[in-house]
């Protein structure tokens, strides 16, 4: 079965990699990983750096699992599984940055296979690795021995005829999604659950794959999510024919976290039926492109989805918007239209900024949603109208009722159906997918060759808070797109460009566990540089030599490091081998 699937798994490439030499990175130093795990029995904790952790028996993981499979069934349950791993690969990825922020790419993405280890989860083995961040591409091929979820999965059901790694298969596409900047998927093609002697796995570009619907599919809550829409026509650049934009009905719903699965199972639950919504969060998370998909869902999908901003209709229109006018109802009334619920009728009304509504308006809703029938400005008998309301606020609608700025009566008869869409800085697992998707859709838009992002784009973008939701974040692509150059990458300089109050620096734990900024970073916590004591130029003395700057500065490097000389070269961006020659040379300790 391995022998069939080698030839297909590695078609569809980036890389000639038939032709080129495996590229098997060495392991950096683990003690960096090793020595951010504290435990606390005394305080009943376990961190890795500024995480919990528990310790858990895989007998009852067994357990869990099993569970699992017999209650929801074996698909269900490999996804929630697979979606759960990736969240927690996601969550690792941060930890690149803070690490190993000066080492190669190779050093800091090998910190993902090492915290497995770490964990006791599996031991991740490189076979062949060719990793290219700026240009998106990305080809791994690795083995995983001694895995606990191959332990747990044959404790209760022996040896099968798939493969049974789902939780580390989503850990590796969750890892390496946050770390490239775009949807990577891996596949086992070899798995002890399935009798071979370890587990053997390649991961690359979701749109490199065949069929990557299979693998995706584990990966989002529901049939109207797409974890991925790519289609590229150019390999390893972002150049497409054939594109949906993420506004269109359906096509905006991307995401792993699981902030956005809650929702995605609230929408999926209410769909069917023809309870009233409100969808309640922050300014431009998302909330008509969820109030969309739920019309999508539903039973009146057949019917109009007519939209309603309150906020950008004048109080003295209000009614007439919503209601419709009769000819002569009003001066300058000259023939009759009718309203926003009549338009509706058979379909969907989502109400967006409903509190922004005035107290008369919100009273004449409320007749409507009551009675549904609306009777038109100047009109002489009422008329019924079969419609599904969706409302949307940026505002605590409960809060407002009680301070008397919302009619109370309102607001119970909208919260039938309350849904809460978290914002995007509550689910950075989301931000690979949306900036992959978003940069697809600007390079269409703008006909422009986009080649992906640089490293330090990503770690910004991942560790910004977004204030302005996802509408920043689209707007943040869109602009880097313009002002990017075709055939190059996205660099920090195009994507913020306004003033954002952005914190790049990284954090790291010190001896007692306390943290601070990161060795290497500009500045430590007590406001002075790392390397302060370096001879420099002061005023009346002469210029220090060369050699001694230089010796001084590798003997800073390597008493911040503690004599870990792997971790000192990291940090002054040099090989190992050329640290202990210049320690040789200038007679250092």
């Amino acid at each position: 079965m391995a022998k069939d699937k080698r030839p297909e798994s590695i078609s569809g490439s980036s890389f000639i990699l038939e032709q080129a030499a495996k590229h098997v990175p060495d392991f950096p130093d683990i003690g960096d990983l090793s020595n951010r795990l504290r435990f606390s029995p005394h305080k009943g904790r376990i961190m890795l750096d500024d995480r919990r952790m528990i310790l858990f028996h895989v007998s009852s993981f067994n357990i869990l699992r099993r569970e699992l499979i017999e209650s929801i069934g074996i698909e269900a349950a490999r996804g929630v599984l697979t979606r759960i791993g990736y969240q927690a690969g996601a969550r690792d990825a941060e930890l690149t940055k803070k690490v190993r922020h000066k080492g190669n790419t190779y050093d800091s993405f090998l910190v993902g296979p090492q915290l497995l280890s770490l964990e006791g989860v599996v031991f991740s083995e490189p076979t062949n690795l060719h990793i290219n961040v700026e240009t998106g591409e990305f080809f791994g091929e690795f083995i995983w021995r001694d895995s606990s979820e191959n332990e747990a999965h044959i404790a209760s059901y022996g040896i099968g005829s798939a493969p049974v790694c789902w939780m580390q298969i989503g850990y590796a596409c969750g890892f390496t999604s946050t770390f490239m900047g775009r949807p990577i998927i891996y596949r086992e093609l070899e798995c002890r659950g399935m009798g071979h002697e370890c587990c053997r796995l390649i991961g690359k570009p979701v749109d490199q794959w065949d069929s990557p619907e299979d693998d995706t599919r584990y990966l989002q809550v529901g049939d109207f999510v797409s974890w991925t829409q790519s289609d590229r026509k150019k390999k390893g650049a972002h150049k497409f024919e054939k594109f949906d934009s993420p506004h269109k009905l359906g096509a905006g719903m991307i995401g792993i976290s699981a902030g956005f699965n809650t929702v995605c199972h609230l929408v999926k639950k209410s769909a069917p039926t023809d309870a009233t919504v409100l969808f309640l969060g922050e300014s431009g998370v998302g909330k008509e492109i969820f109030a969309s998909n739920l019309h999508s869902q539903s039973k009146r999908s057949a019917g109009p989805f007519v939209a309603v901003n309150c906020a950008a209709i004048p109080e003295h229109l209000m009614e007439s918007e919503l209601f419709g006018v009769d000819k002569g109802g009003f001066t300058g009334a000259t023939s009759s239209r009718p309203g926003r619920f009549e338009r509706a009728d058979g379909g969907t009304l989502f109400l967006d900024e409903i509190g922004t509504l005035s107290l008369t308006a919100q009273g004449k809703l409320l007749r409507a949603l009551q009675n549904r029938e609306v009777e038109r400005v100047g009109g002489t008998h009422v008329r019924k109208v079969d419609v599904r309301v969706i409302a949307a606020s940026n505002q605590d609608l409960r809060s407002e009722a009680k301070r008397g700025l919302f009619r109370e009566d309102l607001f119970y008869r909208l919260n039938v159906f309350p849904i809460r869409v978290p914002p995007l800085r509550d689910r950075r697992d989301d931000i690979p997918l949306l900036i992959d998707w978003f940069l697809q859709l600007f390079c269409k838009r703008y006909q422009k060759n986009i080649t992906g992002f640089r490293e330090r784009a990503i770690d910004a973008l991942i560790n910004y808070d977004w204030p302005g939701n996802v509408r920043e974040l689209e707007n943040m692509i869109e602009r880097a797109v313009i002002l990017a150059d075709d055939g190059l990458p996205l660099d920090h300089c195009h994507l913020f460009t306004c003033g954002e109050d952005l914190r790049t620096e990284s954090y790291a734990l010190d001896n007692q566990g306390i943290v601070t900024p990161a060795v290497g970073d500009a500045r430590n916590s007590s406001g002075k540089g790392n390397f302060d004591y370096l001879p420099v130029n002061v005023p009346g003395e002469d210029i220090p030599k060369l050699p001694a700057a230089e010796a001084a500065y590798i003997k800073a490097a390597i008493g911040q490091c503690e004599g870990n000389l792997s971790r000192a070269a990291r940090m002054l961006g040099i090989s190992r081998p050329t640290l202990a020659y210049r320690v040789k040379k200038y007679g250092l300790e």
